[in-house]
């Protein structure tokens, strides 16, 4: 069973990704562009140029797992990213739903500090 509670971070790529790529190709694309290892837990995902498919790559305990979306009509909107690059995972739900973030807030919650 995949555990998608078990992510870290998703980062998603600004810069579009070739959809032919396989998971030796994303792998290189997440230390090329993120300058990251992709063996850390996190999840990457990328968009193809017209932004009507994505990619997420993630590691799984003992193998790398590759989803992939493509649209038949319309296009994905990635205005809601921040600086970093980083959502959290309704964000993403949200994207590959078609739910437009960019007119919504986020509302002040309480959290912990971290340490």
């Amino acid at each position: 069973m995949l555990g998608l509670s078990q992510i870290h971070t998703i980062y998603v790529s600004r810069f579009a990704t070739d959809m032919r790529k396989g998971i030796d190709g994303l792998c290189g694309s997440v230390e090329e562009v993120f300058h990251q290892d992709p063996l850390n837990g996190n999840a990457y995902v990328f968009f193809n140029r017209r932004k009507t498919m994505v990619k997420l790559l993630l590691w799984s305990r003992d193998g790398f797992c590759v989803f992939m979306k493509r649209l038949e009509r319309g296009s994905f909107s990635l205005k809601t990213l921040g600086e970093t690059g980083s959502i959290e995972l309704t964000e993403l739900l949200c994207i590959l739903d078609g739910i437009d973030l960019s007119g919504s807030r986020r509302r002040k919650r309480f959290c912990l500090p971290h340490k």
